[in-house]
């Protein structure tokens, strides 16, 4: 089991559906990376912003984003975790994250719960799995932005993962219901959480503070990027001091059984 696990947090403006100008400034932000770090997070939707113009930007797995993330995380030695506009062979849009391993490993979840307020129900299909990722000895587990709000969706039944990451376009006026909602799920699951959130002002002239954060298990920050603060975070989380807290404390026992439909 490996004791430690090097996480960055990539704390981003993304430039309003130009994805070609996205993964440039991605890559050379990640190359800074390289030799440095386990895994990297980026914002939700990092190629084009939280845009509903989704039929011409969404793209398969196999499609031009998740090959570029595919060579960054060979080239820089790397997992990347994130998401992207995705579409199927029927048509159907989708809101995906990917946690994709420096050998080529690709895995992928998509965002369960899609945000009404700003009309995602009408674009994309809601996803239906919930995904965890078996990473250097740590089990790893994804959701997406408005995710964050449903915890029972991201319930950690007997201790099934041990980092919970939320990538997120989360805008400035709700700032403190993202922090809020992100200790909270680092307490009850008794799991590290990540949260990697945008910066700046997107096409819907919604402004984004970031406020990127790692959080432990008891809900204590560990790591945070300043606000309005493009910046990589790198902070080092031990599996023995998880699995001893849950050891001593061990709420998890008595959490509720029940089944997801």
């Amino acid at each position: 089991m490996e004791n430690n696990l090097q996480v960055s947090l990539v704390q981003s403006d993304i430039v309003w559906e130009d994805k070609s100008l996205n993964l440039k400034q991605y890559r050379n932000l990640l190359s800074n990376l390289s030799g440095k770090t386990d895994l990297a997070i980026l914002p939700e939707t990092f190629s084009t912003g939280f845009s509903m113009q989704n039929s011409h930007l969404a793209e398969t797995n196999d499609g031009e984003i998740i090959s570029e993330v595919k060579t960054w995380a060979s080239s820089f030695g790397m997992a990347i975790a994130g998401s992207f506009f995705a579409k199927d062979e029927f048509g159907n849009i989708y809101n995906r994250g990917f946690f994709i391993t420096p050998e080529g490993t690709s895995y992928f979840y998509d965002k369960r719960h899609l945000f009404r307020m700003g009309n995602e129900h009408e674009y994309f299909v809601a996803g239906q799995k919930q995904l965890i990722v078996p990473f250097k000895g740590w089990n790893i587990s994804l959701i997406i932005c408005y995710d964050l709000r449903f915890p029972v969706w991201s319930r950690n039944v007997d201790k099934a993962y041990d980092l919970l990451i939320c990538c997120a376009n989360w805008p400035e006026v709700r700032n403190s219901v993202w922090e809020t909602l992100l200790k909270a799920r680092a307490i009850e699951n008794q799991a590290f959480v990540c949260g990697v959130n945008r910066i700046g002002e997107d096409g819907n002239q919604l402004k984004h503070q970031g406020n990127s954060m790692l959080i432990n298990y008891r809900g204590e920050v560990l790591s945070e990027i300043a606000l309005n603060k493009q910046s990589i975070n790198t902070y080092s989380i031990n599996k023995e001091e998880l699995e001893s807290f849950r050891e001593k404390f061990p709420a998890w026992k008595d959490a509720d059984k029940f089944d997801l439909l």
